[in-house]
């Protein structure tokens, strides 16, 4: 029973994305496959030619030349009109209806939690989206047309065949079972063949997106021939899947091939004993058209079976991306938030990444709307985790978050994100300009823009660059602090009424790490929350309230004068950093 659920649910995944092929595409659709048996059905027209010109030379036909070019000219007139019809209609199918599949699959990474999005690996995605993409446009989408195109050449030549000849047809059909069972027996073997190319093809774009993400440290480290050689490995086993897989292909095409020549011989052999004798009525006319009918009877049960484990192989691809968008997806409660007039507050919150090792044991406490705070601790006492569970990272917590009263599990993510905001450390910069960067694309009033240009201190940057100055690929144009500066004044043009800032100043100089930090705290109405390691006490002292967590939990708090004179953990922390 329960293999049978899962076998529903994969299959109800599988329909929201493949509806996504016909979703306003229905017409072009329904014109292509109306077109396909007049453009497919030509070769069946031309089989029926060769009859009937052999017949006319051999005097076996009592039609003339000119009936039989006036017949030619009419097939080759409805021909023409229909393939430049199709021509038109089946490529603009093709294009919405991959242009709709990856939209969709990208619509939902969107709906995923950031936090739990930045556990996966992007690799996959890149994969998915390209090269599988790319498969299951050529496999499923084009290739149901040629499905049905050799399914319609396979009936026309069937009734063609029945009409000259019923007992050459019942022949015909005993050598067709050569090819057709060839392709049956080796057939199904491409489909594994794809799937091992689709997991490699992941495994080496995750590789080769990790180098080049970590060209500095290779080069720091000198570890160009290592980097080289773990190139060569990933590179090699992409190649090896795609070489057996041609390989597998070939010899299905070959096995096929043989059995159809046999088939086309044996055709030829006993066609010609038959035509000797007029009792079975054949002419020569008709065992050259029955020879060329018989190809469009082999062909289809060769391929067909080729097409319909390619199909089967696209399937899989798409199994496959419906159930990477199902992981680490997070269940959206009812409730919307639509401001924060009370607090955020937590009570008796635990939580833990694998079982029995807590990051965040039994904390509690109470972030109230419009004031700042700050979270200092030692590396991994948990204080990122608590950031990133505000986020609506999961809901796999225990205890209680509370958003004014409503519990974090019961709200749905798009109000969450329409709350909060987080500045990071890792501060994506688009290779655009930095107003777009800023806007994040969006048209907002000049006015506004400017302002939050001030509040996060951009204005020298605008004066000596220009909004118009292109940032460069991740914003290699500019510095870490004018790239925090820019993270700082999209949460400000946002408007959320919560900023979470994690550890946004650990790579920068102390100079710009103070004004970055200076520049969050000069941001009035919002709740400010910050996970910093930096303790510099002119900040310090400006936070309404300093959280001191050890070992998961919340160990100390108060303004900055206060942890001082008692001389706890805190105290040690500060004395120590400013050694």
């Amino acid at each position: 029973m329960k293999n049978q659920s899962e076998k529903k649910l994969i299959r109800q995944r599988r329909r929201r994305f493949t509806r996504q092929f016909y979703r306003g595409n229905k017409a072009a659709f329904i014109c292509t496959m109306l077109l396909q048996p007049i453009t497919i059905g030509i070769n069946v027209g031309m089989a029926v030619l060769t009859q009937m010109v052999i017949d006319v030379i051999t005097g076996d036909s009592d039609k003339t030349l000119l009936q039989v070019f006036l017949y030619a000219a009419g097939i080759l007139l409805v021909f023409v009109a229909a393939l430049l019809l199709e021509r038109i209609v089946q490529p603009r199918f093709i294009e919405r209806a991959m242009c709709q599949y990856k939209e969709y699959a990208f619509s939902e990474v969107t709906k995923k939690s950031m936090n739990a999005f930045s556990k996966e690996n992007t690799g996959r995605y890149l994969s998915v989206l390209t090269n599988d993409a790319s498969d299951v446009g050529n496999q499923y989408v084009a290739q149901q047309f040629y499905l049905y195109a050799y399914a319609a050449l396979f009936v026309e030549a069937l009734v063609m065949m029945l009409v000259y000849s019923p007992l050459l047809t019942a022949i015909a059909f005993v050598f067709a079972l050569f090819p057709l069972l060839a392709s049956l027996k080796t057939g199904d073997r491409l489909a594994e063949k794809d799937r091992i190319i689709s997991d490699r093809r992941e495994l080496f774009v995750g590789s080769l997106k990790d180098w080049l993400a970590g060209f500095p440290v290779i080069k720091s480290f000198r570890a160009e021939k290592e980097a080289m050689e773990s190139f060569r490995k990933v590179n090699t086993l992409l190649e090896e899947a795609r070489r057996d897989r041609k390989r597998t292909y070939w010899t299905i095409e070959a096995i096929s091939s043989w059995g159809a020549t046999f088939a086309v011989l044996g055709m030829y052999f006993i066609g010609t004993l038959l035509s000797g004798h007029a009792t079975f009525g054949i002419t020569a006319g008709t065992v050259i058209a029955f020879v060329h009918l018989m190809d469009y009877i082999n062909y289809p049960l060769t391929v067909l079976p080729q097409f319909w484990s390619n199909r089967k192989a696209a399937i899989k691809l798409i199994d496959k991306l419906a159930a990477l968008l199902q992981e680490n997806v997070r269940n959206e409660g009812g409730e919307r938030l639509t401001g924060l007039e009370e607090g955020i507050r937590v009570e008796n919150l635990s939580y833990a990444y694998e079982e029995n090792k807590p990051v965040l044991q039994s904390v509690s406490q109470n972030f109230e709307a419009g004031k700042s705070y700050a979270i200092v601790g030692a590396s991994g006492s948990g204080k990122s985790t608590l950031l990133s569970l505000l986020m609506g990272s999961s809901d796999a917590y225990e205890g209680s978050i509370f958003f004014d009263g409503k519990e974090l599990k019961q709200v749905h993510s798009d109000s969450l994100y329409e709350l909060m905001t987080m500045v990071q450390q890792s501060v994506f910069i688009f290779n655009d300009t930095i107003r777009n960067n800023i806007t994040m694309f969006r048209e907002f009033p000049d006015a506004q823009v400017e302002s939050v240009i001030r509040q996060s201190g951009l204005a020298g940057l605008i004066a000596d660059k220009g909004e118009d100055y292109v940032c460069g690929e991740n914003g290699n144009g500019l510095s870490g602090g004018e790239k925090q500066r820019i993270s700082i004044a999209r949460a400000l043009l946002r408007g959320a009424p919560v900023m979470l800032v994690d550890e946004a100043t650990a790579a920068l100089d102390a100079a710009t790490a103070y004004e970055v930090t200076s520049a969050i705290l000069d941001i009035e109405a919002f709740t400010r929350i910050v996970v910093t390691h930096r303790l510099e006490e002119g900040l310090l002292k400006r936070y309404d309230e300093i959280l001191v967590m050890k070992s998961g939990n919340i160990c100390e708090k108060g303004s900055f004068a206060e942890l001082m004179e008692q001389k706890g953990l805190f105290y040690s922390l500060f004395v120590v950093a400013q050694s």
